[in-house]
């Protein structure tokens, strides 16, 4: 499953949906999908996902572990936040709606 988020401020942003829900969740909104957030209640969500970021426990775990014999690193929370970030920042910066579906 893939969960896209849109708002008037920013382009579409894309993710796998295991990693959107879970971004969902550390905004404290339900893992419902499609939903939506309030311009009013977006700072709120932006402020709860930074500071779920930044409490997040490091990846330590291989990918080897996992089963994956390449030698990239695992892309971290922060990383994978990023692009998700700088969309609620804009709609705070622009007082817009985000949706996702």
């Amino acid at each position: 499953m893939l969960v896209t988020f849109t708002c008037k401020a920013y382009a579409d942003i894309t993710m796998f949906g295991d990693v959107a829900l879970g971004m969902l969740k550390m905004m404290g909104h339900s893992e419902t999908v499609p939903g939506a957030i309030l311009a009013e209640d977006v700072p709120a969500a932006l402020e709860r996902l930074k500071r779920s970021i930044e409490t997040a426990p490091a990846q330590k775990q291989s990918r080897k572990a996992e089963g994956d014999d390449s030698d990239e690193p695992p892309v971290s929370l922060a990383h994978r936040a990023l692009p998700l970030l700088e969309l609620l920042t804009a709609a705070v910066q622009q007082k817009a709606d985000v949706m996702w579906k």
